[in-house]
């Protein structure tokens, strides 16, 4: 079953690197987390299309907890996938590199090799689990977004040079961005 409309739902603040939530390792949902999580999906959802994005992960909104929302929206039309204590179950040898970027680190972008095509379980809002597969740009942001639960971003995966060019040039921008 697919979440119910999520534009209608009240937004959130992204938190930006260097805020030390992005670096904590989030906890699994459990049972009392539920009414929690449902809240908080719809939420999370609307911030992602409101920045706009195609993933986001529960850490990213100060909210420590194993979740995330996807929605690639093919052909531009809305298609939210919420995963709930999601974690790779399997990962092909073959590699692709592709360009990400974040929505906590807005504005900055770079090539990151990861395993071509992943298998992730999950549970649904509901909770029962579930399974997707993912190749090209689906498994890409799989793995972009799980990382975000275990306090990684894709800037882990560039060169040490590579990294603090990014996050210089990102402190540039969010300075003045401030001062506008």
């Amino acid at each position: 079953m697919r979440p119910p409309a999520m534009t209608d739902a009240p937004t959130m603040p992204i938190l930006l690197v260097p805020d030390a939530r992005l670096r904590a390792k989030a906890k699994p949902v459990g049972p009392a987390d539920a009414d929690r999580v449902r809240a908080l999906a719809p939420r999370m959802l609307a911030a992602m299309y409101a920045a706009p994005g195609i993933g986001l992960a529960a850490p990213q909104v100060g909210e420590l907890l194993r979740l995330v929302v996807i929605d690639l929206q093919k052909d531009e039309q809305p298609n939210p996938i919420v995963l709930v204590n999601p974690e790779i179950v399997a990962a092909s040898r073959d590699v692709a590199t592709r360009e990400e970027g974040c929505l906590s680190l807005p504005g900055q972008y770079a090539d990151v090799t990861r395993p071509a095509q992943v298998r992730v379980r999950y549970h649904d809002l509901e909770g029962a689990r579930r399974e997707i597969e993912g190749e090209g740009l689906m498994s890409a942001c799989l793995q972009h977004e799980i990382d975000h639960l275990d306090g990684v971003l894709f800037v882990d995966y560039l060169s040490a040079l590579k990294r603090n060019m990014l996050l210089r040039r990102l402190a540039k921008d969010l300075k003045s961005k401030q001062r506008d």
